[in-house]
């Protein structure tokens, strides 16, 4: 059994300035986007067959930008809206406290669908040329801030089996050892889906199909770790005995299916065309 090491979320003191360890993440997780997505220009279709980047290092900024407002906005909106409706509501200046914590992975990508949908927009690109462009990107993002939640010591997992080589005691979870679901949520959502989205987009597709297999792929890790995650104490379980994140899943699950199945049946049509 292991304990959790209680590592203090303040990185860096600089007087009245505290730098947090969840921001750092923050950071790295869009330094990581700059860096994949200029390595992205040289996947097709976003590099013409004569070496002309149909894309350029300006495009990957923009959209950093915009993702960037999309992550924070819609997080925040997406946890007051799915996690604690009532509480906001009754509160509603609360809901621009984001010090205070709460953010929602499924509000937060909303917010990059809008960001995509007004860069697609205003430089007169394919909707699914940008959504193809940005997923493989997303994963290690995602996992950065996995890091940031087990170096907080929240969103711990459910009680375990004492015999569990890595069960963990976090602070404030009592004395059982718990799964470390940060960790899980890490290697699942994080490196294991960057892998296999990397390879993926590597390789010419049809419009809209990388996309579609971020969205497979991480609702069916997110779903599988949920079981281990402990629900939000004031949601619980909820139908069927799927947490709030296993319900918010489902749709991207359906989502994901539908949009892979309409770009393959699609792609001999675009090309005739």
């Amino acid at each position: 059994m292991l304990i959790h090491p209680q590592i203090n979320p303040v990185a860096l003191q600089l007087g009245p300035l505290a730098v947090h360890w969840y921001g750092l993440t923050y950071l790295a997780a869009f330094g990581l986007f700059m860096w994949l997505g200029n390595l992205r220009l040289h996947h097709p279709p976003f590099v013409s067959l004569k070496g002309q980047q149909a894309w350029s290092r300006r495009d990957v900024e923009d959209i950093l930008f915009l993702g960037v407002m999309g992550v924070v906005l819609g997080g925040r909106l997406g946890y007051c809206l799915f996690y604690k409706p009532l509480y906001y509501a009754a509160h509603p200046l609360e809901l621009f406290a984001v010090w205070q914590g709460g953010m929602s992975f499924h509000g937060g990508m909303l917010g990059v669908i809008v960001a995509m949908l007004w860069f697609a927009r205003t430089r007169h690109r394919p909707l699914l040329q940008v959504a193809d462009f940005v997923a493989p990107c997303v994963p290690t993002g995602l996992a950065a801030g996995r890091i940031g939640n087990f170096i907080n010591g929240e969103l711990w997992g459910r009680v375990a089996s004492t015999d569990l080589p890595w069960g963990m005691v976090f602070r404030g979870a009592g004395d059982l050892p718990r799964h470390p679901s940060q960790i899980y949520q890490f290697v699942l959502e994080g490196l294991l889906l960057f892998v296999l989205l990397w390879f993926y987009g590597r390789q010419q597709r049809a419009p809209g199909q990388v996309a579609a297999a971020f969205l497979l792929g991480y609702s069916i890790f997110r779903f599988g770790a949920e079981f281990f995650r402990e629900p939000d104490a004031h949601l619980g379980l909820l139908g069927l005995g799927l947490s709030m994140g296993q319900w918010l899943c489902l749709p991207m699950l359906l989502g994901g299916a539908g949009l892979w199945w309409w770009a393959r049946s699609a792609a001999p049509v675009l090309q005739a065309k």
